[in-house]
């Protein structure tokens, strides 16, 4: 395999969210890792995944997000990636911009895990924009 080629393991897996909504699924299923994991969590915990669960250990991980309709529709309307291996999006916490005037979120890659922007103003802390949400 091509070395030089940084996979975008995050990019995916927004894509894999996206087509599943597109797809009107119920749930989509990807490899399991930590970060897939942390930005369920926030997806989750900011209202807009029903639920999640992991399955199996090591390379066998998957991860199962439970997606959530609302009156048939996806409560995720976009879900972008902002930062890319290839060109690194930082931003400090004074420059955190709220996403559709507050009503979506951006997720962050911060030292204090991976949280959700109102919960990076509450930290005061900055970090890598992982992606947009609403």
């Amino acid at each position: 395999s091509d070395k030089t080629m940084s996979v975008d393991t995050i990019g995916n897996f927004l894509t894999m969210i996206r087509n599943a909504l597109t797809m009107r699924k119920r749930t989509v299923t990807a490899p399991y890792s930590k970060m897939r994991e942390q930005i369920t969590r926030v997806l989750l915990e900011e209202g807009y995944v029903r639920d999640y669960a992991k399955k199996g250990e090591g390379v066998e991980a998957s991860i199962t997000l439970i997606l959530k309709y609302v009156d048939g529709e996806s409560v995720i309307h976009q879900i972008s990636r902002v930062s890319k291996p290839g060109r690194r999006h930082y931003e400090k916490i004074v420059d955190l911009r709220q996403v559709i005037g507050g009503l979506g979120i951006a997720i962050l890659s911060t030292n204090a895990g991976i949280i959700a922007d109102r919960a990076a103003r509450e930290r005061n802390v900055g970090g890598e924009v992982l992606c947009h949400v609403w």
